[in-house]
């Protein structure tokens, strides 16, 4: 794995700072978020096209059943103004100071919040994410595997769900040791592609339905303490569909900046084409799944259409498809914050083999936890409440308030201070719902985020 020597061999106080700024870049240039600086604005549309349209967008008809019409229109729509807001804030952000870019979240954190306190507040929310993003797409991945074979083959032997999460993860035991975004580009491309496709195939399968016999759209629960904790739930449901701001610092990181021509210009231009498609997938198929299944719908949109079965088995192998791209994109940080830590605080050298090791074993991780824990979705969704509401809703908006200060009372003081607000009571009821879905209906599987 490379050997361990003493810091000062490295990085020691005898070095000159032209030495040591000299090993810094040797690090940045094989770190896989700093190595690479030839991405074009497309490729930042395809990365967030592939990590924010997920299949959480198959159980927004569930959500809209727990929230109703009205509530139910206002929060999708809400959710993403308000997500598009605090991601225009963050490419912004990535170069606010001159002459300097962070390319990591934790690193505009650190810049507010102090070098320990901005980790202690960003890093444990955003691994939460990306680590829980990866065991879902796991479990989800297996499923729509195991989905996709038993459709396609009903004279074969039935297999359990744990030989097609081991199937999915062999891919990425060898796709992982791609070094960088840029090298994923093409399998992220491919993943938009599907994602787009079995979104397409979900509402365009439901549009082509009769309104169900019997179809009603009131909620749920017929206690009014039912409808609350089902409302708070389908909160939850609708903020893991918008996951991309974990990301985002790093996608833009490897698109090459100048005074002259800095990065949030073709980033941004990315973000808008990726925020139309998420438009287009997300709002047909929650308003037109709910529409013609009303409350009888599954948590999974594909579940409920079951016919034509050769269309949900190829659904089923779209999703598949997605989520080997969406796995890289949400490990590829992760994989930075490995060898971060391995290089620069452990001082092992930065050699193939450290890489080759380090990542196999994260995919190990993720696969044992998935075998081990298939119905994890409500945990996750419980805990995702906490770890998404702050890195997506409002964390931004607290950073621009305090290095750019805008007038009080102005239209961006009151936009920051409402994201702010509304964030953070997604991030106190959203887990409320969760946990009484735990508590309650314990084998009550959500394997969506």
């Amino acid at each position: 794995m490379g050997t361990q020597g003493p810091p000062d061999e490295k990085y020691g106080n005898h070095l000159s700072i032209k030495e040591k700024l000299g090993k810094q870049k040797e690090i940045d240039d094989w770190l896989p978020i700093t190595s690479a600086r030839k991405g074009k604005w497309w490729y930042s549309a395809v990365h967030n096209i592939t990590a924010m349209v997920g299949a959480g967008v198959l159980s927004l008809p569930y959500a809209m059943s727990e929230l109703g019409w009205g509530p139910g229109a206002a929060v999708l729509v809400l959710s993403w103004i308000i997500t598009l807001y605090t991601l225009w804030q963050m490419v912004q952000m990535h170069e606010m100071v001159p002459g300097r870019r962070f390319n990591r979240y934790h690193e505009l954190g650190q810049y507010l919040f102090g070098k320990k306190l901005g980790l202690y507040i960003v890093v444990p929310p955003q691994l939460v994410v990306q680590v829980g993003v990866n065991i879902i797409y796991m479990v989800t991945a297996g499923k729509s595997l195991q989905k996709f074979h038993d459709t396609v083959c009903l004279s074969c032997k039935k297999l359990k769900t744990t030989y097609f999460i081991l199937i999915f993860a062999s891919v990425h035991f060898v796709l992982s040791h791609l070094p960088n975004f840029n090298s994923i580009t093409g399998i992220s491309l491919a993943a938009a592609v599907m994602s787009v496709s079995y979104s397409t195939i979900a509402w365009g399968a439901t549009i082509d339905k009769d309104v169900k016999s019997g179809v009603q759209y009131s909620y749920r629960s017929s206690t009014t303490a039912g409808k609350v904790f089902h409302f708070f739930s389908a909160l939850g449901d609708v903020a893991f569909a918008y996951c991309g701001h974990n990301v985002v610092l790093e996608i833009q990181a490897t698109i090459p900046s100048t005074p002259e021509k800095p990065s949030k210009g073709p980033m941004w231009r990315g973000v808008i084409v990726a925020y139309i498609i998420v438009a287009f997938c997300y709002f047909p198929v929650a308003l037109i799944g709910y529409w013609k299944f009303g409350n009888l719908v599954d948590q999974d949109i594909l579940i409920t259409l079951e016919k034509p079965k050769w269309l949900i088995a190829m659904a089923n192998m779209f999703v598949v498809i997605h989520f080997i791209g969406a796995y890289q994109i949400y490990a590829m940080p992760v994989f930075d914050m490995i060898e971060t830590v391995l290089v620069k605080k452990l001082h092992f050298k930065p050699r193939r083999t450290l890489r080759f090791v380090a990542r196999t074993a994260y995919v190990a991780f993720t696969m044992f936890v998935a075998i081990a824990f298939p119905s994890i979705g409500p945990l996750l969704s419980f805990f995702g409440g906490f770890a998404f509401a702050p890195t997506t809703y409002f964390l931004p908006c607290i950073i621009w308030l305090a290095i750019y200060k805008p007038k009080k009372f102005s239209l961006s003081w009151w936009a920051n201070w409402i994201c702010i607000i509304l964030g953070v009571l997604l991030m106190i009821l959203a887990p409320i719902g969760g946990l009484r879905q735990i508590i309650l209906h314990p084998k009550d599987k959500k394997y969506y985020p």
